[in-house]
Parts: structure tokens; C-alpha cells; sequence
């Protein structure tokens, strides 16, 4: 089955708690603090596998959680670090993040290994916390919990060539003649209900990936027939193989038909349209081919295309037109720009703010401290230990934030919040 999008849910793993932990040795009678940090918790990879070809994997399992980060040990052990995740997907694989639609990654490079979400980062333990005048100091951290984001996954197959054309013009038959592959062929349209691929060998160190595309008709690009689900696998592609039924076997025009397609492509995409063609006249062993035949060379000379005229049921003219294709598809390879490093981390994590940077707004009579960094500091904090909120008042000095209430005037008695914490200010 070819499953070509997907919604899952990513959630990299939990920063493990810092404990609180003393000394307890025979002849060390004031052993002081030896509670080590958490781990840090597992991050999530999506990694490019040549070996898959759908995101079948991701019909039954939608939910990717990376372990949690173990919490520290005494003798100012650190606990262990969570074990990363990696997410297998094939090349061509989009990922946008669901609520706004941002394309977060294109994956396209094989064996690239691309980090989406880093794990939480562990808890201090007690002993980070020893000052001179603190020695014994009987709180710690917790853990920085994992960030959690669902996103889309949507796959553009990667084909050298794609095949595009009415239902019916034989793409089908031309793939598998000129491949290994082996495709549904029937006499009724849309027989291709999904996009198939074939490698087509001219030798030694000599290959190509050629898609064969589901058959396009008028309105694709709006969504009729089966056109937007497949008209973004050929995006990727380098060449076009416009197939048309050269004997108008369905009761069409040939030619009308590769105005109609192209006219498809152009409101589908402006850079898909001018992606280059040949113009394959199909079906030239019937007798009804032969006098569109002078039609079909005209227009494609007049577009500037090349044209071959070909019978994929009998063979006839497959070998020269895959050769030439074979040619144009290297030489097309060597004018391209190197491709860019893949990028390491993709989705930008904030950066700690600094704890002096902070704002105070009065808010129905009470004062509201706000900022980044304090907030963030605040959450890892068990704000029911004694010692941990006189850690926070001696911070709250040294950052400048009792001096700010005093410049404001703030009342004495007057309650001032700083993200769970409340206090009455005394000046």
C-alpha cells in the first residue's frame, strides 16, 4: 500500500530530576552535599532511509516519545541520559509543523540524520548549589521537560523522470517495458491509483529513476480526478515525459490533449511548467496514430521540444528515446549546484534568557513580575522547600528586583507575584 502523508505526534524525552543528597562515610562526619544532576532526556532524529518508499510505518503508530533522562545519584553521580529517538523516513519527506503549515525540514539527502527535538535538559542536584556561605544546601532541581509538537508528514517521491499524461496514453505499459517495474495495466482510467517508480538501467554506472505518475485530466490542479494528490510527486522530477495517445484510442485529440495537460501544470505550479519535455507520440503500431503523427512533431517543434514516436505495447522506439533521456537527465545532473549540508538542528530552541531581564506591571493592585529567564528558573524549583524560596529571595536581590519595587514605589504589604510565587513586599 502506498501511504503518501501522515500526522504524528513528537515528544522528546523529560529532563531527569536533580536529588538531594549528603555525605554519609565512616571517619566524614560532615560530609556535605553529593546529590548529583538528572540526565538530560532523549532528543528526536528524523533520519533519510533509501530503504523505504512510503510512510507506511506511520498508519498504525502516530505517537514518537523519547525516554526520560534518569534522575541524579548520590556521590554527585549524574543520572543517565535518555536515549534518543530516530524517526525513519523515506528521501523526499516533508515535514510541516500541523497548527501553522510551516515546512520545518525537506529531507531529501540519504543517510542525513537531522535533529527535530532536543530532549529536556537535566536538573542540578544540591551540590551545584554550595556557596560559602550556603554549604549544606538541601534543594535541588528538577528536571527541563521535553518539548512536545505534532506535525505533518507528506512525501514528493524523488524521480529523475516523471511521466505525465492523459489516463489511458500507456505510461503504465512504458514503465514497464522499460524497467523492472510492474504496475497495474488495464483498459479503464485512472488504472494507476498511485504513483510507481522503476529504474531504468542503460549500463554499467548508467541509471535513472522514472516515475510513473497517475493520469491528469482537466481541473487536476483544483483537486479533480486524483490530480492534487499526485501532481506534487512530480515536482521533484528533473524531466518530463509527455505521453499522448497518438491514436486517440479514448475518442480524444492528441494534441488537445498536450494543451489541456500542459494548461494542468502551469496553474498547478509556473516552475513545473517550464521543467523540460519530450513529447512521446504512444500507440504509433495502430493505423489511426499515422495521421496525427505530422500533427503531434509540428507542436512539439514549435514548443522547442524534442519528440519521439514510439509503441510501448511492441517496443518500438523505447530503447533510443530511454537513451536520449538517459542524456539529458546527466547532463541536467552536472548543471545543478552542489547540495547544502544538511542542517543539524532545524527547529531553533530559545536561549536562556538572562535573569536580569525582567519587567514589573501592576495588575488590579498586585505587582506582576515577568521574564523569561526568572520563569524558566522558577518552574525547576520545588517552591515548597524552605530552602529553595530563600535561594530564590537572595536571587531576587542580586538580580535587582527588590531594588526595581522600591524605585516604583511599590506600598509596603503590597503582593507581589512572580510566576507561582507570592509574597507581601517589605521594604
Amino acid at each position: 500500500m502506498f501511504i503518501d502523508r501522515a500526522r504524528i505526534y513528537l515528544k522528546a524525552g523529560d529532563g531527569g530530576d536533580g536529588v538531594v543528597r549528603f555525605r554519609r562515610e565512616k571517619y566524614v562526619p560532615a560530609g556535605g552535599p553529593a546529590g548529583g544532576d538528572g540526565g538530560r532526556g532523549g532528543s528526536i532524529y528524523f533520519v533519510v532511509d533509501e530503504g523505504l518508499s512510503t510512510l507506511m510505518d506511520f498508519r498504525y503508530r502516530r505517537k514518537f516519545v523519547a525516554p526520560s533522562g534518569e534522575p541524579g545519584k548520590s556521590k554527585n553521580m549524574a543520572g543517565k541520559d535518555g536515549e534518543d529517538l530516530e524517526i525513519r523516513v523515506p528521501p523526499g519527506t516533508i515535514v510541516k509543523d500541523d497548527e501553522t503549515g510551516e515546512v520545518l525540514l525537506d529531507l531529501t539527502v540519504p543517510g542525513a540524520r537531522v535533529l527535530v527535538l532536543p530532549g529536556g535538559r537535566g536538573g542540578r542536584g544540591n551540590a551545584r548549589f554550595t556557596t560559602p556561605t550556603r554549604q549544606a544546601p538541601a534543594f535541588a532541581e528538577r528536571g527541563e521537560p521535553g518539548r512536545g509538537l505534532w506535525v505533518k508528514l507528506e512525501l514528493k517521491l524523488l524521480a529523475d523522470v516523471g511521466l505525465v499524461g492523459y489516463p489511458n496514453a500507456g505510461k503504465s505499459t512504458l514503465l514497464s517495458v522499460v524497467s523492472a517495474a510492474r504496475p497495474k495495466i488495464a483498459n479503464y482510467p485512472f488504472t494507476t491509483l498511485k504513483p510507481n517508480l522503476g529504474v531504468v538501467a542503460l549500463g554499467e554506472g548508467s541509471s535513472f529513476v522514472l516515475a510513473d505518475i497517475p493520469g491528469l485530466i482537466e481541473g487536476a490542479h483544483a483537486g479533480v480526478g486524483l490530480g492534487m494528490e499526485f501532481l506534487r510527486h512530480v515536482e521533484r522530477t528533473r524531466l518530463l515525459l509527455h505521453v499522448v495517445d497518438a491514436a486517440g484510442v479514448e475518442g480524444r485529440d492528441p494534441v488537445d490533449d498536450y494543451h489541456r495537460i500542459n494548461a494542468e501544470l502551469s496553474m498547478y505550479s509556473a516552475e513545473l511548467a517550464e521543467r523540460p519535455q519530450i513529447v512521446v507520440a504512444n500507440k504509433a503500431d495502430l493505423p489511426a496514430a499515422q495521421a496525427n503523427l505530422p500533427r503531434l512533431e509540428e507542436l512539439a517543434a514549435s514548443q522547442g521540444q524534442e519528440f519521439f514516436v514510439i509503441s510501448a505495447a511492441t517496443g518500438q522506439g523505447t530503447e533510443a528515446l530511454m537513451r536520449r533521456v538517459g542524456q539529458i537527465i546527466r547532463e541536467l545532473k552536472k548543471a545543478e549546484p552542489a547540495a547544502e549540508p544538511v542542517q543539524e538542528l532545524v527547529l531553533p530552541t530559545e536561549e536562556p534568557a538572562p535573569l536580569e531581564e525582567f519587567t514589573v506591571t501592576e495588575v488590579d493592585g498586585e505587582y506582576v513580575v515577568e521574564g523569561a529567564g526568572l520563569e524558566r528558573l522558577m518552574r525547576r524549583l520545588d517552591l515548597n522547600n524552605r530552602e529553595a524560596v530563600r535561594y530564590l529571595q537572595n536571587l531576587f536581590a542580586k538580580i535587582g528586583l527588590y531594588e526595581t519595587l522600591e524605585e516604583m514605589g511599590v506600598p509596603e504589604g503590597a503582593t507581589v507575584r512572580v510566576g507561582e510565587l507570592e509574597f507581601e513586599y517589605m521594604e
